[in-house]
Order: C-alpha cells, then structure tokens, then sequence
C-alpha cells in the first residue's frame, strides 16, 4: 500500500506542486490577456461607451473560436508553437501554454459578463462628470466589478485544475501524470483515489479562498 511507501509520498508531493505552478502560472496569463480583451468585448458593445460593432465582432468571434477547442485537442495541436515558445512539447512549464491560450478567452468572457453587470446609472453619472475613457474603465467598471472579478479568476482556476490533470495524461506532469503512470500502468487504484481526494481538495481549498476574498470586496 501507498501509505507506507515514502517514494510514492514525494512522487504526490511533487506533482501537488507540479500542479500549483502549472495553475498559478497559466491564471495569471489568462488574466494578463483575458482582462483587457474583456474589457475590450464590454466598451465596443452596443450602447457601451465605445461602440464599434466591427472589433466587438471579430473579437467575439475570436473568443468563441478559442473556447469551442477542447483542450485536449489544443494542447496537440500547438505542439509545434509550445515547442518554439519554451522549447519542449512536454512537462509542467510546456503544459502552461495551451492552459493559459485555452484559459484566456474563457476569462475574457467572465469579465465581460462581471462588467456588463455595473449599473449603467454609475457608467452614466462618470459621463456627465467628464470621465475619460480609461478613467470609466479604472476607476468605476473595474472597481465596481472586483467581486465578480474575483469569482471570475476562482472559476478560472477551478477549470485550470481540470485542464491540468488532463495535461498530465499527455506528459504535462502534476497530478494528471501520477494518476496514469502510478495508478492507471501499474494498477494502483489506491494511488488514484488518493490523487482524486487531493484533487478535491485543492478544488474546495481555491473555491473557498476565491468565495471568502470576494465576499470581503463586495460593497454592494
């Protein structure tokens, strides 16, 4: 049984922080280049405060192209770009680039969604008072929409776990990877259940962390 073996306790150890590097990382990058393609989708909308039907279309189209491929499928086929970009098609540090392209439009679509949600009356009001573009966009639609925004990155690395765990079946590493290579090609069904409790747990650990820091900035 796993529980007295010390080496498979460093081997859960490792892909745990495997699996933490991979998701912190690639959450950043999808909010480094989800938020502002957000924000961008938002203001260009019709009736926002920069409408411009031809950029809010072919950005659109764009997001909805980056969120209809399965990630499985994305991360095979960008190999060869993983490849030119870090400089291998496998392990953790290559695996966080098909999981930041393919988180990245779906943060762009939250933070739409979280600023849409700001009462048109504040957006009004900074108007009227002479608010610049960028002042609107840092000083009311951000501020207004943090909690949401907050919630928003919570998914978001929520559905990175997920991603994760399937990059390690393909050499990405984490906790995927000690699933297939130690529970799955050696029969060790204990090793997958301890890794599917561990995943659990990290779900529930970032879900409750998100919802908590979300509760306390929401002014509402």
């Amino acid at each position: 049984m796993m529980f007295n073996n010390p080496m498979i306790w460093n081997a859960l150890k490792t892909a745990l922080l495997e699996t933490l590097y991979m998701v912190g990382v690639s959450t950043f990058f999808a909010v480094l280049f989800g938020l502002p393609l957000g924000i961008l989708l938002t203001i260009t909308s019709p009736g926002h405060i920069k409408p411009n039907k031809l950029i809010n279309t072919v950005l659109g189209a764009v997001v909805n192209l980056g969120r209809s491929i399965p990630f499985i499928i994305l991360m095979v086929a960008i190999i060869n770009f993983t490849r030119w970009l870090v400089g291998t098609s496998i392990g953790t540090t290559a695996a966080i680039v098909p999981l930041s392209i393919s988180a990245t439009p779906f943060f762009a679509r939250v933070t739409e969604q979280s600023l849409r949600e700001v009462d048109k009356g504040v957006i009004e009001a900074a108007e009227a008072m002479g608010a610049t573009t960028l002042q609107i966009i840092f000083k009311v639609l951000l501020p207004e929409a943090l909690s949401s925004l907050v919630l928003g990155v919570t998914i978001t690395a929520v559905n990175l776990i997920g991603y994760s765990a399937m990059a390690g079946a393909i050499g990405g590493g984490g906790l995927g990877d000690l699933a297939i290579r130690y529970g799955y090609q050696r029969f060790r069904p204990d090793i997958m259940i301890i890794t599917v409790i561990v995943l659990v747990i990290l779900v529930q650990g970032v879900q409750t962390v998100g919802s908590f820091i979300a509760n306390r900035l929401d002014h509402k």
